[in-house]
């Protein structure tokens, strides 16, 4: 799987504090092992665009497109 990220997630990425970013980016390593490895606690978000969720932190969330 290749990640691309959007204008939008890169200004929300450098927005960010630091410890949200190093929790995503701990976060992404599992994502591209195993979408549905159970501590990212994934789930689909809308099915008709193929949207996925998944936890970053306790309090936040990333969103994904498969193809």
């Amino acid at each position: 799987m290749r990640l691309f990220y959007t204008d939008r997630f890169l200004k929300s990425y450098e927005q960010a504090p630091a410890a949200i970013q190093a929790a995503f980016d701990r976060r992404v390593h599992l994502l591209l092992a195993n979408l549905r490895h159970p501590s990212l606690r994934s789930k689909k978000y809308d099915e008709a665009r193929g949207i996925w969720q998944a936890r970053v932190t306790y309090d936040s969330r990333s969103s994904a497109t498969t193809n």
